[in-house]
């Protein structure tokens, strides 16, 4: 049995989640299945999980689409913030390929989940220039013009007063300093009010869990930008995977 629906795969802290995709309707067409994530996460070790998880599905020769929480450069892994040091100089797409045997594409997570934004979700349709941050551990961006990625933004670690933005408000600060969403969100104007001077967005997209809760602090982020939470929640990583694999084997 064979399908033509490629596989997005989000590798994540804890989980790495993987799911069949109708790249016409922008959703899931299988089941999501999930493996949490082996510790520790060597590229050696996190291929074995993916061969488990790719063999959930029927029979095929699509493309694969791969999250990595990491700068991606031409398939090759920069950094390793949150992952493994063992990732640093992997050419994960070599890797995961020769394990699969199937072509692989990596991909910055926030960048995949940029990307399925704005062709299924909040910004689709939207042309100039679209930022969509996820807001959780730290703050992920993508940068997207005209339906064009530009990689490896990394917007969470612009110096702002004197600190890597994402330090002072990433979700994650949030929680641990017991914040309230109205002094949480002072935070985020100083953050968007940055981002908003040096690159003069058409549109921002906040995405990341909190998203579910974006009626508590959106409303009350004082910048000029149209600002709008997510729609793809969870699912735009693993979509935004299979996107990037289908355009980069087209």
């Amino acid at each position: 049995m064979t399908t033509e629906h490629p596989i997005g795969i989000d590798f994540g802290g804890t989980g790495i989640k993987a799911a069949a995709v109708d790249l016409k309707a922008g959703e899931f067409a299988s089941d999501r299945e999930k493996i949490q994530t082996p510790k520790p996460a060597t590229p050696a070790a996190v291929a074995d999980v993916f061969a488990e998880l790719v063999s959930r599905f029927p029979s095929s020769d699509s493309p694969i689409g791969v999250t990595v929480p990491a700068v991606v450069r031409h398939g090759v892994v920069h950094s390793a913030a949150n992952i493994d040091p063992s990732w640093i100089g992997a050419d994960a797409d070599a890797i995961f390929t020769a394990a699969l045997d199937r072509e692989v594409h990596v991909v910055n997570d926030a960048d995949a989940a940029g990307l399925a934004e704005v062709e299924y979700g909040a910004a689709k349709g939207q042309r100039g220039l679209v930022i969509v941050t996820t807001l959780g551990t730290g703050i992920g961006s993508a940068l997207i013009h005209d339906g064009v990625l530009v990689p490896n933004s990394e917007l969470g670690h612009l110096e702002i007063e004197g600190h890597d933005a994402e330090s002072r408000a990433a979700n994650s600060v949030r929680e641990n300093e017991g914040l309230s969403y109205p002094v949480w969100a002072e935070r985020l104007t100083t953050y968007y009010r940055t981002v908003e001077r040096l690159f003069s967005p058409d549109l921002i997209v906040v995405g990341g869990g909190v998203s579910k809760s974006s009626d508590q602090f959106l409303p009350l982020i004082d910048i000029e930008t149209p600002i709008v939470p997510a729609q793809l929640r969870n699912k735009a990583g693993i979509i935004g995977a299979a996107l990037v694999s289908s355009r980069a084997g087209s």
